[in-house]
């Protein structure tokens, strides 16, 4: 059984991605359950709006946000900074915020933005806070991957997707953090800390819908946009992943509405995750 109201109480989480969709109905359902979140917004206006928006429906005011753009590591490092002169402890850490694009576009640090929202700002932002997590165990770490991973083929000599079509980049991104979340799980193993990744289904989010998005995902979502699950349907695997006494201790492992899963099968190359780890560490300057 998933905890109920108030047996969350004392835990303080952060989620990032949570203006609206999988991420604000994650916040949501955490709240309710008398959690301390922590939310993570590129948009000041639009967080405080969520924000505020959350307190009124549960009546927790142990709601806070920060503002960071994570396609930039200097944000990240400063989001890691503020997180720390606000709390002690985190227990629950989940990575939600992602994009999709037709067009590749650099970060302020010359990366390729999909992979540096989608999988470098995870890797970050994971090794940045891992001191305070494992000083909170037991503790977990959720990331939101996508069944998307399963097309993704990781192509050290085209890492950020410069050759190949918006949706295989996508797909390779998701890859990526699902081999974090293996290889993770390993250096983790005996510290209290837990991670897993999950599929939150084919959810009615705008994150499909943006001009930046490819035009034939536009399409697509409007099309089928009637038949998804909602924002509050995909966010159970998270809110189950963050709370549930069910998956105390389990590590390094896939979930598809609450059910454990197998991921594609590249996902468990350990000699690609290890490589894909050094050269992640590289490019952050973190978990060497």
């Amino acid at each position: 059984m998933q905890k109920g109201s108030g047996e969350m109480s004392g835990r303080i989480c952060m989620i990032t991605g949570t203006t609206s969709g999988i991420g604000k109905a994650t916040a949501l359902g955490l709240a309710k359950m008398g959690a301390t979140v922590v939310m993570v917004s590129r948009d000041e206006a639009r967080g405080r709006a969520a924000m505020d928006d959350i307190k009124k429906i549960t009546a927790n005011e142990s709601i806070d946000l920060i503002v960071a753009d994570l396609s930039s590591q200097e944000s990240i490092h400063n989001l890691s900074e503020d997180f720390r002169d606000k709390f002690q402890n985190l227990h629950v850490l989940i990575n939600n915020a992602g994009l999709t694009a037709e067009h590749q576009t650099l970060s302020v640090d010359g990366i390729d933005k999909l992979f540096a929202v989608n999988y470098l700002a995870p890797f970050l932002l994971t090794n940045l806070l891992l001191d305070l997590l494992k000083a909170s165990a037991p503790a977990r770490v959720v990331n939101v991957s996508s069944g998307a991973h399963s097309f993704g083929r990781i192509n050290f000599d085209d890492l950020q997707g410069k050759k190949r079509s918006a949706m295989r980049a996508y797909g390779d991104t998701k890859l990526a953090l699902q081999l974090f979340t293996n290889e993770l799980a390993r250096k983790l193993e005996g510290t209290g800390v837990t991670v897993n990744a999950l599929h939150p289904g084919v959810v009615a989010t705008n994150i499909n819908s943006r001009d930046s998005s490819p035009f034939m995902l536009r399409l697509f979502w409007k099309i089928l946009k009637p038949l998804m699950s909602s924002p509050e349907k995909g966010a159970q695997t998270s809110i189950y992943l963050a709370s549930s006494p069910e998956v105390d201790g389990v590590s390094g492992k896939y979930f598809v509405k609450k059910k454990e899963k197998k991921s594609s099968k590249e996902s468990y190359d350990e000699s690609i995750s290890q490589r894909l780890w050094q050269v992640s560490a590289e490019l952050t300057k973190v978990g060497r």
